[in-house]
């Protein structure tokens, strides 16, 4: 096994004991033939290829479950065409926006029926969900759900009140959520999408709310104002791209919606009009490489199993991309969103 430092990778090539590895430190482990990165506690692989090389392109996940659902579909979102079977989640909770993703591994957080768990897949390998920890407290109607490279973070819910904690976890490590901060609002059904830097929280409250908070995700704190969408709304579906969050479908108080607005995430401000979804929807799920965001099956009045996309730099209508094989509320996240700098 050949291992170096960072700092004794020069000319002279010199070779340490394996016993003084310091944080930050690389091998190549001849056994496995993979580069391997110590953490100041073990060594883990490093990978060769992005999240989304491993499966073939941009893999979206989604999460359904109304009517006591528990079932996974992927899509790959750079092409068209019907979602397939991935596995099943450990619990049969009905999801809306709680789904994240590093490049590896998409999670599930809480879910309506005042849940704490959370669970996670590996994105590459079809399978079941498997047992990641615990929120700081149980909540159903969201919780909105956001990452980064690093980072999983869930904002608001209910339980039985209208819930303004943000909570994370750091999506390598196995364990139970810790305090991040507050919302400025408590509330339940929220949407969210994310920047490499920011998250972005959402809408919510029946009849529904504007207001659009943000938080840097790589610092615990508070949710600051951005701005707010075009109309009060909840249950709202959250994409984004390296430049744009998209906010698309919901509910108002007058009944569901195909709106989709857009803000662009550099400058503070009110939302923009983008086009309509094809039908009207609450509860969708949501999932984008950043060049496309598709909206997956929702509710409205009907369990709705279409799935839409649009282009994030052109605005105009939703396009249809194929059915889901579940259909319902949904919460949905992909190896390749913004969050992940990609």
């Amino acid at each position: 096994m050949v291992y170096w430092s960072w700092r004794t990778l020069n000319i002279n090539m010199e070779k340490p004991s394996l016993d003084t590895a310091k944080a930050g430190a690389i091998r190549f482990n001849t056994d496995t033939s993979q580069m391997e990165i110590y953490d100041g506690n073990q060594w883990t692989g490093i990978l060769a290829t992005s999240g989304s090389q491993q499966t073939g392109g941009a893999r979206g996940i989604i999460f359904t479950g109304s009517s006591g659902s528990n079932s996974i579909d992927f899509i790959t979102i750079p092409s068209t065409g019907n979602a397939s079977d991935f596995g099943n989640r450990t619990q049969s909770v009905e999801p809306s926006q709680n789904a994240c993703a590093s490049r590896t591994r998409a999670f599930f957080g809480g879910g309506e029926g005042n849940t704490d768990r959370i669970e996670f897949v590996t994105i590459a390998q079809l399978g079941n969900g498997t047992d990641f920890g615990n929120l700081t407290v149980s909540r159903g109607a969201g919780p909105a759900g956001a990452s980064n490279q690093i980072r999983a973070l869930w904002a608001g819910g209910r339980t039985p009140s209208n819930r303004n904690e943000i909570d994370y976890i750091t999506m390598s490590h196995s364990g139970n959520a810790i305090d991040f901060g507050d919302l400025i609002t408590a509330r339940q059904w929220p949407g969210a999408f994310e920047s490499s830097v920011k998250a972005f929280v959402f809408g919510g409250n029946y009849p529904g709310i504007n207001s659009i908070e943000y938080f840097t995700m790589a610092h615990s704190g508070n949710g600051k104002d951005f701005g707010d969408m075009t109309h009060v709304r909840q249950i709202v579906t959250g994409t984004s791209s390296s430049t744009r969050g998209l906010m698309a479908g919901g509910q108002t108080p007058s009944g569901d919606s195909q709106i989709i607005d857009f803000v662009e995430m550099s400058s503070i401000g009110n939302a923009v009009e983008f086009g309509d979804l094809t039908d009207s929807r609450r509860a969708a799920g949501g999932c984008s490489d950043c060049i496309r965001s598709v909206v997956v099956a929702g509710y409205g009045p009907n369990e709705r199993s279409t799935m839409d996309y649009v282009y994030f730099s052109t605005k105009g209508n939703a396009i249809d991309f194929g059915d889901s094989n579940d259909s319902g509320f949904s919460a949905g996240t992909s190896n390749a969103h913004a969050g992940l700098g990609g």
